[in-house]
């Protein structure tokens, strides 16, 4: 299997109140994850974007880290610190430009000697948009028009050098980019970054078929996962792919403990520390799109419908509609006589893997036997030390099994994934 940590960030999972959380910024913060993951001989290290900072009822959104250092700059700094550790951007394609992208992706890559990644993202929130000099409003319908565009320009720019270190000038014009000149950075040693596309509509199941090395997906069941699985993989084909050419690696947590009762009791009180009283009331907020600072989060949830297009909160996308998910809310709060903290409790923050170390790496192994992914990107609830008990306990049976590559083999992202070099195109 392979497997990839997820530096905690802007999300729900992470605990910021325990003792143990440290800085979203320092420098030592991403070296004690990262090189716990190449301790552990992972894939690769992945740093989630944001480009600006929520708001809730027209504030700064404070239960969230206020501030997200820019991936690129932080991963160059990585690549001096790590020796095979693959290092993967998010990177938005509707608010950047190829030639400038490609350039930085491409520099990071010879930096860490071919460990580069780029996990492709778009956005239609004009919100967001207001941080840029143009807007950078897109309509939807046209995201992933822009991003795909966007990657094959990326790869014309890398694939305008030879093999053989010779530059020759490129020349793109479509309906998204016309661009012209010659690239100023050779070939990488792995021939391109390796491209990540996060997405579970049938846009970005179709954008993953199409052009992706590793789609970053969600699925909190075997069947699901299965099924997910099943699917991207039979859209291959069309593209001249075979079925091993691109990853599918969901996100997920685990808590681990001595026993599976110690680890259910540890994931109980992990979800209680996410999911304070505040909290419920923001996320139900979010759902509802209104403001229900007057209900009580250990009462009933709230008898109303929700608020579309409320612009109550801003930055976060909502997954889902808001209709149907209150019904699924209303549903398990009256058939577990839940409150509405314990029903956020319920339906948002369940972990992935729970239990004993030889329960979690029998499960991961299992969900990977049955083709419901080729591997994980761990998401842990600490910074930074959230991976440590997981490298410690559980890497070690998953070698033992022979799930689990002991040393790595080569020394470029692409060769800890079993993906060829990209064919030099002329």
């Amino acid at each position: 299997m392979h497997l990839a940590a997820h530096f905690p960030g802007v999300n729900a999972t992470t605990v910021w109140a325990d003792p143990r959380s440290r800085s979203q910024i320092d420098f030592s913060s991403f070296t004690h994850l990262a090189r716990t993951a190449e301790r552990g001989k992972f894939d690769f290290f992945f740093l989630a974007e944001g480009l600006r900072l929520r708001e809730h009822n027209g504030r700064i959104h404070d239960l969230d880290v206020v501030g997200r250092p820019e991936s690129l700059t932080v991963l160059n700094a990585l690549a001096a610190v790590t020796d095979r550790l693959g290092l993967a951007a998010t990177v938005n394609a509707t608010f950047n430009e190829p030639y400038e992208l490609a350039r930085r992706l491409a520099t990071l890559d010879h930096l860490s000697a071919g460990r580069a990644a780029w996990n492709v993202v778009t956005s239609s929130d004009a919100f967001t948009g207001e941080n840029f000099r143009r807007g950078g409003y897109l309509d939807r319908a046209d995201r992933y028009t822009r991003a795909a565009e966007f990657v094959a320009t990326a790869r014309e720019l890398w694939n305008s050098w030879t093999p053989g270190g010779e530059s020759r000038p490129f020349a793109h014009e479509g309906e998204q980019f016309t661009i012209s000149g010659e690239f100023t950075v050779p070939r990488s040693p792995q021939g391109h970054p390796v491209v990540i596309q996060a997405g579970d509509s049938g846009e970005g199941r179709e954008f993953a078929a199409s052009a992706a090395d590793i789609i970053f997906t969600r699925h909190g069941t075997l069947e699901a996962g299965r099924d997910f699985y099943a699917d991207v993989k039979a859209r291959l084909a069309a593209y001249g792919r075979q079925p091993d050419d691109l990853k599918i690696m969901p996100g997920v947590t685990v808590v681990t403990g001595d026993t599976d009762a110690e680890a259910q009791e540890r994931a109980y009180e992990i979800r209680r520390q996410q999911v304070s009283p505040q909290n419920a009331i923001l996320a139900a907020e979010q759902l509802w799109g209104t403001d229900l600072s007057a209900y009580d989060p250990d009462g009933p949830l709230p008898d109303i419908d929700p608020v579309l297009d409320s612009g109550l909160v801003k930055g976060r996308v909502l997954h889902g509609d808001p209709f149907g998910v209150v019904a699924r809310w209303r549903a398990v709060a009256e058939a577990k006589g839940l409150s509405l903290r314990q029903t956020v409790i319920e339906t948002t923050t369940r972990q992935s893997f729970i239990g004993s170390p030889r329960t979690v790496a029998a499960e991961l192994t299992a969900f990977v036997d049955e083709r419901a992914a080729d591997g994980f990107i761990l998401v842990p609830h600490l910074t930074p030390g959230g991976l440590d008990d997981f490298v410690d306990r559980v890497v070690p049976l998953l070698q033992e099994s022979g799930a689990f590559r002991s040393e790595y083999s080569g020394s470029t992202l692409r060769s800890h994934l079993g993906l060829a070099e990209p064919v030099w195109k002329g």
